[in-house]
């Protein structure tokens, strides 16, 4: 299956890791960028098919490297290696690979080409697609980063067989708050049927929601705010945290407190079925303050979106404190 997006396709295909000379540029440099969480021979897979001069750089495994030292780190290797306007760059990787590579990737000689070659199934069903590049700066998530879309995107159903449960079920997060938003048939996948057994339709579902909401608003000027649902007190979480939870684990539990009694009562049964969180312990004064710095915030308010039902959602107006409020039904512990 090929998807259109805005100047880019993206490539959903078991097997297309095998395949990927057909998409990359044989004739250039590339620099391959991968972690130390993904299999190596996905990155070497991916050399064999690139021209002479091009390289693999691994970076440390987590949330931790999207910092400016490697960001750094990749562009040194790049200047060193002679890398010119027309050679480019491919992440091999979760979302923090792609994050990071296509960010540099974006300033690098004011830009140079960038393919995402997602091998977690989070980055798979939504980082990896819709342009979004960054890195982290004093604690708050892809505050410094630019809209710069790949030209390719390879998604490719077998990496997944490496992932450990917990890393699907992170990405199963992601892709049930697509169909909570946007589409009742997901969502019905997810409540009653094997989620684990229809990942190829769960991957090509979510993609067909985000590059629809990305082709009618890439830079997140209204539509696109809909892929922040569970996000907004989510990242917040995610800070406060600091590593213990995953990031789709965050959203998981960042979606309950936005959706009505019913819907939430509905969506709980289904993260217990994935194993996912609906609570958690925390400092609710932190995970609040880290919501505040984010960068979906406003001054005098936030635009939260609902879900009444699945399927459906609103974008309402909200207060700062309205939200602290809805932090405290799904964080227990400290300071409360």
């Amino acid at each position: 299956m090929i998807i259109e997006a805005n100047g880019y396709d993206i490539i959903i295909e078991k097997g297309c890791l095998d395949r990927a000379g057909d998409y990359l540029p044989a004739d250039r440099k590339t620099l391959v960028v991968t972690d130390s969480g993904v299999p190596a021979e996905y990155a070497k897979k991916v050399l064999s098919f690139c021209g002479e001069g091009s390289l693999i750089k691994t970076i440390p495994q987590g949330e931790e490297s999207k910092n400016f030292d490697i960001l750094r780190d990749l562009l040194k290797t790049m200047l060193d290696a002679g890398f010119t306007r027309r050679d480019c760059v491919t992440a091999v990787g979760g979302g923090v690979v792609g994050d990071l590579s296509g960010f540099a990737a974006s300033i690098y000689m004011r830009g140079i080409d960038f393919y995402n070659i997602p091998t977690t199934l989070l980055s798979q069903v939504d980082s990896s697609v819709g342009g979004k590049t960054a890195i982290d700066f004093e604690g708050v998530k892809n505050i410094v980063g630019a809209f710069y879309p790949p030209k390719h995107v390879l998604i490719d159903e077998n990496v997944l067989s490496t992932l450990p449960l917990r890393q699907l079920n992170n990405g199963l997060a992601e892709a049930l708050k697509m169909g909570m938003t946007s589409d009742s048939e997901l969502f019905e996948i997810f409540e009653n049927g094997n989620p684990y057994e229809s990942i190829e339709a769960i991957i090509e579902k979510s993609l067909l929601i985000k590059t629809d909401v990305v082709n009618k608003d890439e830079k997140e000027q209204g539509l696109r705010r809909v892929l922040n649902f569970g996000h907004t007190i989510g990242h917040g979480i995610e800070a406060e945290q600091a590593g213990a939870l995953y990031h789709g684990e965050c959203v998981a539990i960042g979606m309950i407190p936005m959706c009505s009694s019913e819907t939430a009562g509905r969506l709980k049964t289904i993260l217990a079925k994935l194993g996912l969180p609906s609570s958690c312990e925390g400092d609710v004064e932190k995970i609040y303050e880290a919501m505040l710095h984010d960068k979906k915030s406003g001054k005098e308010s936030i635009t939260a979106v609902f879900v009444d039902e699945p399927g459906l959602f609103r974008f309402e107006e909200v207060s700062p404190d309205s939200l602290k409020e809805k932090i405290r039904t799904v964080v227990r512990g400290k300071n409360q």
